[in-house]
């Protein structure tokens, strides 16, 4: 008997999977991302052809590489019917069934909720269902989050949401396997899950769709829903168009005269190195967005779209792996890049070089008590760079909140004075501590864990606290 097998290709700086169903011969690609490269290696690796691509909606947080994989295969590219695209495609609707192989069928099921016109696919073999790729439907633990169309339209597919999860557990037996694009990460996914792997059975027990009733899943979701990249805005337009083959040749390489330039005229000239490497030496006026963490989705997230970004790296291999991540969101091509240690960038002029103060939350404490730490200037402003979401949950008292995508245009509501900024684990905090250096602010960089600052003797409160002493 042919075994079916589904390979991930985990994509986990933007929390999303894509997949490959086989059964040896034939294989379906489920929501490939938009370097193709990843999934075509992966099929000659295995020795199948890829006779099927299908999308589960059209994603908004990032660009897919769906029609460029259908074409380079030739295969059969399934997306929605209802969905009005500018290319040509397989249209696909509920109940639409397909034969894949003699071993692989696949149904097509509508679970509006994440979209509109969102579709589910089950997989199933000679001896009935294995699995369905859910997309941002029925997700580890959650769901995905219903208020990318406009929060006008939150509510109406928060309620759709709750019956589309409800419909594929009534059609699939406990043991199906779930395989679902987002909730990895994704700021497409409504909360958070740890879970690496689920079945139909298992969600029956932990997931708020299959457990609540209708209205109070609605009102929890709407109320655990936080802000979300700015870039997705771009992203389903661009999947609607038909995003062309990805372009991954290296940029334009800068000198130090031309590093030097951009920054001056304002740019965004980006160091991909790790945070500690930053705060102990960066060239001035560098924004610190490490390859180590979500470089790609706070950076999409900021910068004004379309603004030219200049990629700096250790090495080659660093840079090309950041222009992979930023062509995954919709920035095709980086305006320059350039290799090598902060005094090369420089030209050798170590006048402009940097370095940033690096403080734990014990830090922050003791000189809130007024003591002296090391070199360590006063703290006359405590900035907390998390989500509203984190900030609600507590904060540390008398902190000044703006969440990090919000910093480049509220730079000017942070009082004078040295500036100590903090986020939940240090990634978020050091970009921020660059925006504020760029703009000739004295900062403090927080490297350290949220979870810390009470045990360092931080008054933690919530608004609530706050309001009702």
């Amino acid at each position: 008997m042919t075994t079916i097998h589904v390979e991930v290709v985990e994509t986990s700086s933007l929390g999303d999977r894509s997949y490959l169903a086989h059964d040896g011969r034939v294989a379906l690609v489920v929501d490939p991302q938009r370097d193709i490269d990843r999934v075509l290696a992966l099929a000659g690796r295995l020795g199948v052809r890829i006779t099927h691509v299908a999308e589960t909606h059209l994603h908004n947080d990032y660009v897919s590489g769906g029609l460029a994989l259908a074409q380079v295969t030739g295969a059969a590219y399934l997306v929605a019917a209802a969905d009005d695209v500018a290319f040509d495609r397989t249209s696909v609707a509920d109940g639409a069934e397909l034969t894949l192989s003699s071993a692989m069928r696949l149904r097509v099921v509508a679970t509006p909720g994440h979209t509109f016109h969102h579709l589910s696919y089950v997989l199933s073999g000679a001896d009935g269902p294995v699995g369905v790729f859910t997309g941002g439907s029925l997700l580890f633990g959650t769901t995905g989050r219903t208020d990318l169309l406009g929060a006008q339209h939150a509510q109406t597919l928060a309620h759709r949401q709750h019956a589309s999860v409800r419909r594929l557990a009534d059609l699939l037996p406990d043991g199906a396997r779930i395989w679902p694009t987002h909730g990895f990460g994704s700021f497409c996914s409504a909360t958070q899950s740890d879970a690496s792997a689920s079945t139909v059975g298992r969600e029956r027990e932990a997931n708020p769709a299959l457990r609540l009733e209708a209205e109070e899943f609605v009102t929890l979701t709407l109320a655990g829903l936080d802000a979300y990249p700015a870039y997705y805005a771009h992203m389903g337009a661009r999947n609607t168009a038909g995003a062309a083959l990805i372009d991954l040749t290296p940029a334009l390489r800068a000198d130090a005269a031309q590093l030097r330039a951009r920054i001056e005229a304002g740019e965004w000239v980006v160091d991909l190195r790790s945070r500690k490497a930053f705060a102990h030496r960066h060239l001035t006026g560098t924004l610190s967005f490490g390859l180590d963490g979500p470089m790609s989705t706070w950076l999409g997230w900021m910068i004004p779209w379309g603004a030219p970004i200049t990629l700096l790296g250790e090495s080659a291999e660093q840079v090309a792996a950041a222009q992979r991540e930023l062509a995954r969101i919709g920035i095709d091509r980086p305006a320059a890049t350039a290799t090598g240690s902060p005094e090369q960038w420089a030209g050798h002029d170590h006048t402009r070089l940097a370095e940033l103060p690096v403080a734990a939350f014990t830090d922050l404490a003791a000189v809130r008590a007024g003591l002296t730490v090391g070199a360590l200037p006063a703290a006359d402003v405590v900035l907390d760079v998390r989500m509203t979401g984190e900030w609600r949950a507590g904060h540390i008292d008398g902190a000044l909140h703006i969440p990090l995508p919000e910093l480049p245009a509220r730079l000017a509501e942070v009082p004078d004075g040295t500036v100590w900024v903090h986020c939940g684990s240090g990634y978020r905090a050091a970009a921020a501590a660059s925006l504020l250096r760029r703009a000739d602010r004295r900062v403090v960089h927080i490297d350290d864990a949220y979870d810390r600052a009470r045990d360092a003797g931080l008054t933690i409160t919530t608004p609530d606290e706050k309001e009702n002493p």
